[in-house]
């Protein structure tokens, strides 16, 4: 058996000379102590002095501090000056008033003093992120300049601190100008060395991972917030003593230094460099100095000149200097790399072994260890779980079904932390969960993967499973061991590749992989979190056939040894694979049990396949004139909309394929399909929302394929999205007013308000109450109405009954099926019963193909015919 980590060592003593030297090329400690050796050569030939090379090497090591936290953790602060100033304060008032011309210790208690400022200021900010967290920087450091800049009595106000020397430093005398360089650029080298092993430490890895998907490395188990703090305090103590040794350099300490506007420059410096190297703030901080010193000699427009440079890098190559010499090289790479790490994959063998990561002793199983009762959760007046009572046990394997908007990924939300349930209790291994922040859910052992794969896109494939691994490794937290040379982790790491098919492709960026590729790794994550209960929200999406059959077999090896729960749309697979079977449906557990008894329940199969044209009947209100769709009116001459060979991918993942229907004035078309067949993706399809690879979409003569979603709009496309999404603080006639902007072709019918209460008259009595106070089936009328505002030729429905009580829908129904007089519709809904009473004739996809059409009345009359067409 090889070693612990071995793998990962040999691949390293594996490396042959030139590649060796050739990493060591393109290591960037040689290239700083490089430039610190030929710097003061450099500035005499341009006609600088001593001076200016030390302080060119002091924000060498200023820059590189402050990208700790910009491009190592991705948090933008305005406010690092209030560091380096307070650390030259510190530094000056030391020197004068305690250690009386000392070197060493006024820097050092500067230094410290910096740290624990870093570190209470962090703790006050971090609480809010985003431009909240860099606005609260900022806010600081106004406060810090107006302090020293007034109290004049302690800091020598706008005249600054004075009275500095600079003692003999082991017998050299640093007042000389050279001297005192080397001595700097000692420090510099020193501090990016550790700042080079920080970033590449357990410890620095975790600061990529936050700024790569602070919610990934959240629910991998890490305590974010501490993470964010100890970059934040890092940072400020490495910027301090750039401070301090300013302070030295000049022998007085001005207000200057405090000052937002010298924030504003270290912040420059970061992204004119490149904030994403780690040495290209220090590039750019040369580039800033120069222009500042140099060009400042010849024109008092230097600012001017320097700001032309910072807009053209920002416009045309946002990673700054280094990254753009860096994406002018990988460009030839790129591909060569990604092609030999898709070649080199080794497809896992059809008959699997647990890696001993995963494999846990045997036990009884059976018994209940993770109970909830009562999770009820709600986003304003929509409840999405609703008192939902469930018992899991260990080592089964339970699969979660309900059609869309059931309440299915909600429920996993409160299952693994994503959101706190209003009501119930959730219980694990007799220890309440209510309430526990996220990161507690993956260590106790519940994780999960997720919907929309959820990984960290900029690094690569073995580093996204080693930061998994790394999660629950004792020297998660170590700033000094090289991150990838911890045996035990690599060893896990190498297991959970080699186990779920990723064997050949460690190097690849992850940005670059397939779909398919993505949603491996994103379970391949979870794995090495090593759960004992995995949830796996819809893992077999966008996987070829081939892996799907391989790893539905891996799922049920791993169910073996820890408790599975999965979500899936697709319920051939469900129901082949499902030990257990939960169906949901609005929020509620419809049923619950073996896949023999849940594929027999009544309940499930009327959910799912409705009762027939009695129950349509029964559906409907009998209150209003409801036009049969038996007999469509204008159905027959040229399409309004026409769909031909479309073929739609998100991401890598092609979701349509050559999927082509026709919509005729005076008609209602329905959409129909199990979950994630593409019906959604297809409005969205003809919206512009998910444009179209290929293929024509065309609205009378005009072609709408590569138009932006605005322009489609005002083409008379009108879209009422699933859950509405009004404009919640402005009020009805707001709402409709901006509707109405948003069409001004003069093609289609121009609906005026009157005309809309026509079909919706309760609206007259809402045009001034907020959008977003109004009930479920209030908001799903005005949503109709907006979209009715202003020209309209076509009307795109998605889930409209969605989440209505049964009178509202009625009400719905009655105005949809008046509308087709006027507009014709295409619309997708999951209750069949009712969109089959409602619509002339249908379109049924399955995986994104279209496999059947025709008219409606056939589904609706015969239920054989339904499940033949819809069913399993």
């Amino acid at each position: 058996m090889t070693a612990p980590g071995n793998g990962t060592l040999d691949r390293a003593r594996a490396v042959s000379v030139p590649a060796s030297l050739g990493r060591w090329l393109l290591h960037p400690l040689p290239w700083l102590g490089l430039a610190l050796l030929a710097l003061p050569f450099f500035v005499s030939v341009i006609g600088m002095t001593d001076v200016a090379a030390t302080k060119l090497a002091i924000f060498f090591l200023v820059a590189i501090g402050f990208n700790v936290l910009l491009g190592y953790t991705g948090l933008v602060s305005f406010g690092h000056s209030i560091f380096f100033g307070f650390g030259a304060y510190a530094t000056a008032l030391l020197q004068i008033h305690v250690f009386k011309g000392g070197f060493w210790l006024p820097i050092l208690v500067a230094v410290l003093l910096c740290l624990v400022l870093g570190f209470a200021i962090g703790l006050l900010i971090l609480r809010r992120g985003g431009v909240y967290f860099s606005l609260l920087t900022l806010a600081f450091t106004a406060m810090a300049f107006y302090i020293v800049y007034r109290w004049t009595s302690f800091t020598g106000g706008e005249d600054g601190l004075r009275g500095l020397v600079r003692p003999a430093v082991f017998g050299f005398d640093i007042n000389d100008s050279m001297t005192y360089y080397w001595l700097v650029s000692g420090f510099v080298f020193l501090a990016g060395a550790g700042l080079w092993r920080l970033v590449n430490s357990p410890l620095g890895r975790v600061f990529v991972a936050i700024r790569e998907n602070e919610q990934r490395a959240e629910f991998l188990g890490y305590r974010v917030m501490l993470y964010k703090l100890i970059s934040f305090a890092i940072s400020a103590t490495v910027v301090g003593l750039g401070g301090a040794l300013y302070a030295m350099l000049f022998y007085i300490v001005t207000p200057e230094i405090v000052h937002v506007a010298f924030s504003g420059e270290i912040l420059a410096m970061a992204v004119l460099g490149g904030s994403g190297s780690f040495l290209g703030p220090a590039v750019g901080a040369f580039v800033y100095i120069l222009f500042q010193d140099v060009l400042a000699a010849y024109t008092s427009s230097w600012q001017l000149w320097f700001g032309l440079l910072f807009i053209g890098f920002v416009l045309f190559s946002p990673e700054g200097i280094v990254g753009a010499a860096k994406r002018i090289v990988a460009m030839a790479r790129k591909e060569a790399v990604g092609i030999a790490a898709m070649a080199a994959r080794v497809t896992p063998p059809e008959q699997w072994a647990l890696p001993p990561s995963l494999a846990r002793a045997a036990s009884q199983g059976g018994d209940e260890f993770l109970i909830a009762r009562g999770l009820t959760k709600r986003f304003g007046a929509f409840t999405a779980v609703d008192r939902v009572d469930l018992d899991f046990r260990e080592h089964e394997f339970r699969v979660v079904i309900g059609p869309n908007g059931a309440g299915k990924t909600t429920l996993f939300n409160l299952l693994t932390g994503m959101h706190r349930a209003e009501e119930g209790t959730l219980t694990y291994l007799g220890r309440a969960m209510n309430g526990r922040p996220t990161k507690a859910f993956p260590r106790a052992g519940l994780c999960r993967s997720f919907q929309i794969v959820n990984l960290f896109e900029q690094l690569t494939v073995e580093e996204n499973i080693r930061l998994a691994v790394q999660a629950r490794h004792r020297e998660r937290y170590n700033p000094l061991r090289r991150a990838d040379r911890i045996p035990q982790v690599a060893r896990e790491a190498d297991e959970i590749i080699a186990f779920t098919g990723l064997k050949g492709m460690e190097p690849a960026r992850v940005a670059d992989l397939s779909g398919g590729g993505k949603r491996l790794l994103e379970i391949a994550i979870a794995l090495a979190s090593r759960p004992r209960v995995l949830f796996l929200d819809e893992p077999l999406a966008g996987l070829a056939a081939a892996e799907r059959s391989r790893f539905a077999k891996l799922i049920k090896l791993l169910s073996k040894s820890i408790t599975v729960v999965m979500i899936e749309h697709d319920m051939d697979h469900a129901f082949d694979i499902a030990e257990r079977i939960t169906v949901m449906h609005a929020g509620r557990i419809l049923a619950d049990g073996t896949p023999e008894e849940v594929r027999d329940n009544r309940l499930v199969q009327d959910i799912y396949l409705g009762r027939g044209r009695g129950a349509a009947s029964e559906l409907r209100s009998g209150t209003l004139p409801v036009r049969s769709p038996v007999q469509p009116l204008g159905a027959t001459g040229a399409p309004v909309l026409a769909l031909a060979n479309v073929n739609t991918f998100y991401g890598t993942s092609q979701i349509l394929h050559d999927v082509g229907l026709k919509l005729r004035a005076g008609e209602i078309v329905g959409l129909l399909g199990r979950n994630g067949a593409g019906k959604s993706t297809t409005i969205k399809s003809i919206m512009g929302l998910a444009p179209a690879r290929s293929g024509t979409i065309s609205i009378g003569d005009r072609d709408l394929t590569r138009l932006p979603p605005q322009e489609v709009a005002r083409h008379g496309i009108g879209y009422v999205p699933q859950g509405r999404r009004l404009f919640g603080t402005l009020t009805v006639a707001e709402n409709l007013e901006i509707g109405g902007m948003r069409r001004h072709t003069g093609e289609g019918l121009s609906w005026t308000f009157d005309q809309i209460c026509a079909f919706m008259p309760k609206l007259r009595l809402l045009m001034h109450r907020k959008a977003g106070v109004l009930s479920g089936g209030e908001q799903q009328m005005v949503a109709i109405a907006r979209a009715l505002s202003g020209n309209l030729r076509v009307l795109l429905l998605d889930e409209p009954f969605e989440g209505l009580a049964p009178a509202v829908v009625d009400e719905v129904f009655d105005a949809v099926s008046r509308l087709r007089e006027a507009v014709p519709i295409i619309i997708v809904e999951h209750d069949l019963d009712r969109v089959l009473a409602l619509v002339d004739r249908v379109y049924v996809l399955d995986r994104g193909t279209v496999v059947h059409e025709g008219p409606a009345r056939p589904l609706l009359d015969d239920l054989e015919y339904r499940k033949k067409i819809l069913w399993l």
